[in-house]
């Protein structure tokens, strides 16, 4: 089984309702100078509605060939492919450097897994908003508890890259 493969079992695509995706993306302030990476993009919700409502540019991260189709078609009907990027490969492949943002709704276990990644890659001061599963170790800045349509209580964790990941410390700039 390849890499890819085992992440899909690993991590399927369970959509988060659209009113935690404008949450989450509210409570991390997106706005149009971000680049907002979707790792595990789905069928390209959280990044469309970067770019629809917050004017942020966007990349999916998909492993699934055909819900890479299904993302460019969306963002085709929504009217911001011009603004959307997608990647139909392992996010565990993917340079995330030039992201401001990126949103997981990923297993804890995972989340564990990419938290050093992120530390790597990310610039001091990139956001990270995971939904319902922290990233162990990490400090959030900011936790947000709220019911979705059906009720059930979501809840989205704010991390950002040089003061919550406990291993970086923020570079400091030298004059």
């Amino acid at each position: 089984m390849e890499l890819g493969e085992r992440k899909k079992r690993i991590a399927p695509w369970i959509p988060t309702p659209i009113e935690i995706i404008v949450e989450a993306l509210k409570y991390a302030n997106v706005g149009e100078g971000d680049v907002v990476y979707d790792l595990g993009g789905g069928d390209g919700r959280v990044v469309i509605l970067a770019a629809k409502l917050f004017g942020a540019c966007g990349v999916a991260v998909e492993v699934d060939e055909k819900m890479c189709v299904v993302i460019e078609a969306n963002a085709r009907e929504y009217g911001v492919l011009d603004k959307i990027k997608v990647l139909c490969d392992d996010f565990f492949n993917v340079d995330l450097s030039d992201a401001t943002v990126v949103y997981m709704y990923l297993y804890r276990s995972i989340n564990e897994v990419l938290a050093s990644k992120l530390s790597r890659e990310l610039d001091d001061y990139a956001r990270v908003i995971t939904i319902d599963f922290p990233i162990p170790n990490w400090i959030p800045i900011g936790i947000k508890r709220l019911p979705d349509r059906g009720g059930m209580i979501r809840t989205i964790y704010l991390y950002v890259v040089g003061v919550s990941d406990p291993n970086r410390r923020i570079k400091r700039v030298k004059e």
